[in-house]
């Protein structure tokens, strides 16, 4: 049997050069991204799945050209500050069914231009300022979350744009009167305006205490008359005792300095 001509070997050696390197390169992107998140692309758009990944923190490495970012069914506990500053092209972002208590502000910034959709919902957040979501332009889903119900969350969801049909949701489940726990906060707010309580709660607690001050200040003022009175009545008293030019000379000081 003849050997093979190195013509026909060299195609074949160049085939299996160019495999092995597409497939280190592969398993170099692979490597790159955390366990259990993949790209993909949906409907025209650039994808990164990283669902029930069991992630405790917002990947780092996720390609900056993303447009559909899905971290829900992980174990994230909080959003720290530019979160997801390096996603220009984000226009959905899901961070469902995660274990978020806390959102620090600044954690979306530079997504309030481009983001479309926002999903907080299955998450622990009891309260959450305003400021979490400045300048968001995003549809925001915040429903089954254990919510206190008060100003705050007021402020809050007039600051943002809720999903279609997320509304109802968004249940108490604490507020300052009983009879709120367990109804819908929209249901709530339509009797009771939280902000204008808080509002007359603090203003008589302001008054309560401008009135301590001052009757301190009074306490204080008659204190002092009576104390300078009885210390002048006993210098009076000491000086009736004194024989008579030096108690003259004496009153005269002490009448000058009481005056």
């Amino acid at each position: 049997m003849l050997p093979a001509e190195p013509s026909v070997l060299r195609p074949a050696a160049m085939w299996l050069l160019l495999l092995s390197v597409l497939l280190a390169s592969c398993l170099r992107s692979a490597a790159a991204f955390p366990r259990g998140c993949f790209p993909s692309e949906e409907e025209g758009l650039k994808t990164f799945r990283c669902s029930n990944a069991r992630l405790t923190e917002v990947p780092k490495d996720i390609p900056n050209d993303t447009n559909k970012l899905y971290l829900d069914s992980n174990r994230i506990p909080f959003l720290p500050r530019d979160a997801f500053r390096d996603l220009p092209l984000l226009l959905e972002l899901d961070l469902s069914h995660n274990a978020i208590a806390g959102v620090e502000s600044g954690a979306f910034r530079g997504l309030a231009d481009h983001l479309h959709s926002l999903d907080l919902s299955s998450n622990r957040l009891v309260s959450l300022s305003k400021d979490a979501f400045s300048n968001m332009k995003a549809k925001v889903n915040l429903s089954n979350n254990p919510w206190l119900c008060d100003c705050r969350l007021q402020e809050l969801l007039r600051a943002v744009e809720l999903a279609a049909g997320s509304s109802g949701g968004i249940v108490c489940a604490s507020a300052a009167r009983e009879e709120h726990v367990g109804k819908a906060f929209l249901q709530v707010i339509a009797d009771t305006d939280f902000c204008n309580v808080y509002k007359k709660t603090t203003d008589i607690a302001m008054l309560v205490t401008m009135f301590g001050w001052f009757a301190m200040v009074i306490s204080y003022l008659v204190y002092y008359v009576r104390q300078n009175q009885e210390d002048a009545r006993r210098h009076l008293e000491y000086l009736k005792s004194l024989p008579s030019k030096q108690r003259r000379s004496e009153e005269s000081s002490t009448i000058s300095t009481v005056v």
